[in-house]
């Protein structure tokens, strides 16, 4: 049977949503009934995770703790977090819990670790706190890094589309950030930020994008089907760290 994905979600509302739909897209299902059981908490009201890595704002963890706490007694048998920056306080979130957490930056690696250096698209605090330098520094992949100037292109992006504006000023930014990074010596672009993808299309790119909301839908689609957890081996099990 199936596990029961719990979704810790909120951050924001619609890149929740694009995960579900990508969870829904990935998963083999000739009818309803093929499909993953899935509870999710969408909690916006969960504090802003940059402005506490950043400015020394509240602290998220308690709520991001009791979201993850009304997953596991709503019966989920995992956790995923489709908000990188949210990682930044995943230690303190799977010690709270009893079941396990995927680790977002942990999937991603595992599929950029083929190339010696990718661009990071994502938010200034998720670049501050390092998770995708710690996690690709690992298997010895450079993180090739947006200069200020381009930061504040993916910053108001990503600011953008939580305010509901996809539109082609917002690509634009994205873009032009992306066309420095690949300028710099990526050879494969990451989607660092749950948002970026909803005004990013692969297919404008010459090189692979990396999304990292696509490849957390796929990791939980294979955690769930998995028969039996098998500590240290495949693709899903990294991503509950090494």
């Amino acid at each position: 049977m199936a596990r029961t994905v719990g979704v810790l979600g909120g951050m924001g509302p619609r890149a929740t949503a694009d995960f579900f739909q990508k969870l829904i897209d990935r998963t083999p299902a000739a009818r309803d009934q093929d499909h993953l059981r899935v509870i999710v908490d969408s909690n916006p009201q969960i504090p802003d995770r940059s402005r506490c890595i950043l400015e020394g704002g509240e602290d998220p963890t308690p709520a991001l703790v009791a979201t993850a706490r009304n997953l596991e007694r709503a019966g989920a048998d995992f956790l995923v977090i489709p908000c990188n920056t949210a990682h930044h306080f995943l230690d303190r979130i799977r010690r709270a819990v009893r079941i396990p957490v995927l680790d977002i930056t942990e999937v991603v690696a595992r599929r950029a670790e083929r190339f010696s250096a990718v661009g990071l698209l994502a938010t200034r605090a998720t670049v501050v706190a390092g998770l995708y330098q710690k996690a690709l520094g690992r298997r010895g992949c450079r993180v090739v890094l947006p200069s200020p100037e381009a930061q504040e292109l993916v910053d108001r992006a990503i600011f953008a589309v939580k305010a509901g504006d996809l539109g082609p000023q917002v690509r634009g930014w994205v873009r032009e950030a992306a066309r420095e990074l690949l300028a710099e010596g990526a050879q494969a672009l990451v989607l660092g930020c749950t948002e970026i993808p909803l005004v990013v299309d692969p297919q404008e790119w010459s090189v692979p994008v990396l999304d990292s909301t696509a490849l957390l839908a796929e990791a939980a689609v294979e955690e769930a089907l998995r028969e039996e957890r098998t500590a240290g081996m495949g693709v899903v099990a990294a991503a509950f760290g090494d």
